[in-house]
């Protein structure tokens, strides 16, 4: 029933015109130095926006907390106004403008109506370009930050993936991560001079990339952006990155977390794959075969049958700049740990081994292209689209061969690429939470 009600969305979205070719649609300009994309739809006056520019945690070398710390002072303050008076002009007008801090990027999103589009460019542009970075913010947003990690340490979930990452990841690989303990310590030595001298030093039009869609005035928004960006400099690329090389991680780790009443199970392994790189798409289905959701393997073993978990699942993950990773995460009670592990190793094991089905395949093939086609008919999940489309280094046409990439998988392909990049017998097994037998370190 599922399959079927998504299916008659699809189709009503085809006959409604929806989905049409996307890339000749796509108006591409350089405007002072930005990469912008404007895609109008039929939507009546809303206009979403999405963009980004690398500026993330991999460019914080000298003190790996000074990145996140100088994403957060964007919207406290610049240099004109101070964030209360920004604020006031964004809720005056229904409109949000909001920013993040990932491992390479920094990232925008903002909504608004058609009429208010050039007042939400130009506090994008004020609070790109002059943030205030003020003392009293900068002191506010250390604590913050500190309180957002102190949180994660008592979280079994993060320190499960953060174990598994520094062992699937070498040193200097972006997808490292700082550990929370040390980050913590970057934190409190930081200073205000570091946070103005990585603004000054990576932030800049030269890698920034903006989106638009919905109820565009192209000529307008084109005029706003040349006009709320005219004269800035600077940016920086991202550093280009080998295949990690397996570490000499312990395959097996324990994380104790004392009163914890769950253990969090990470199975790793580097996919050594980026999103659109040969096979990808087919390790995607048979991942999604695995462990996507409640139609997946894993939720249909582990769970629905031998009700040994809360929730598991199987992904590829962090391949968006580099070569990412293939994990199965999933959580269980301390006294079921041992069998939910071993559930799931079994499953785990007859999916490489014997492969999956055709039905499988074709039923899979049907839901990731209903979910993609569904998600580009919003104006919200068409701006994510462009933006990581050009993010993951993709042609625009990419957008409309997608569906056709997809449905010409066969069986064998996706089998083959399970059986070329994965091994069970070389995965991490990482546990985090109070584990039986196991003792604080």
């Amino acid at each position: 029933m599922k399959r079927f009600t998504l299916l008659f969305s699809v189709l009503c979205l085809l006959s409604s015109g929806l989905l049409a070719q996307i890339a000749p649609k796509v108006t591409r300009t350089r405007i002072a130095g930005l990469d912008v994309l404007l895609y109008p739809t039929g939507v009546k006056n809303v206009v979403n926006l999405k963009g980004s520019l690398p500026a993330g945690d991999v460019f914080a070398t000298a003190n790996p907390a000074v990145a996140t710390l100088t994403g957060m002072l964007l919207d406290q303050g610049t240099t004109r106004q101070d964030k209360f008076a920004i604020a006031a002009r964004l809720d005056a007008v229904g409109a949000t403008l909001d920013f993040s801090v990932g491992n390479e990027l920094v990232e925008f999103s903002a909504k608004c109506l058609k009429k208010d589009v050039p007042l939400v460019l130009s506090l994008l542009a004020e609070q790109l370009r002059s943030p205030a970075l003020s003392a009293e913010e900068f002191d506010k947003a250390k604590k913050q930050f500190a309180g957002t990690l102190q949180r994660a340490l008592e979280s079994t979930d993060n320190q499960a993936a953060e174990a598994a990452a520094l062992a699937l990841y070498p040193a200097g690989h972006p997808n490292r991560p700082t550990p929370h303990a040390e980050l913590l310590a970057a934190i409190e030595r930081a200073t205000l001079a570091e946070v103005k001298a990585f603004h000054q030093a990576h932030y800049g039009p030269a890698h920034l990339t903006i989106t638009a869609v919905g109820d565009l005035d192209l000529p307008q928004i084109q005029a706003e952006l040349a006009k709320g960006f005219a004269g800035w400099t600077g940016g920086v690329a991202l550093p280009a990155t080998l295949p990690a090389s397996p570490g000499d991680a312990p395959k097996e780790q324990t994380v104790f977390m004392a009163e914890k009443t769950s253990v969090s199970v990470i199975f790793a392994q580097p996919s050594r794959l980026r999103y659109g790189q040969s096979d990808y798409q087919a390790l995607r289905l048979g991942t999604a075969i695995l462990g996507s959701g409640f139609t997946g393997r894993l939720m249909g073993n582990v769970r629905d049958k031998e009700g040994l978990t809360y929730g598991i699942g199987a992904r590829l993950a962090n391949d968006t700049f580099a070569d990412g990773d293939f994990r199965i995460a999933g959580t269980f009670a301390p006294n079921l740990l041992d069998q939910g592990i071993a559930s799931t190793l079994r499953q785990l094991n007859l999916w490489h081994e014997q492969g999956v089905t055709d039905k499988e395949v074709a039923d899979r093939k049907t839901n990731l292209i209903g979910s993609f086609k569904v998600n580009l008919a919003t104006t919200d999940g068409m701006a994510n689209q462009l933006l990581a489309t050009v993010n993951r280094g993709l042609p625009l046409s990419w957008l409309d061969t997608y569906a056709t990439e997809i449905a010409a998988l066969t069986p064998a392909q996706v089998n083959g690429a399970i059986k070329q990049h994965l091994d069970p017998a070389k995965m991490v097994l990482i546990k985090a939470g109070t584990v039986p037998g196991a003792t604080a370190k």
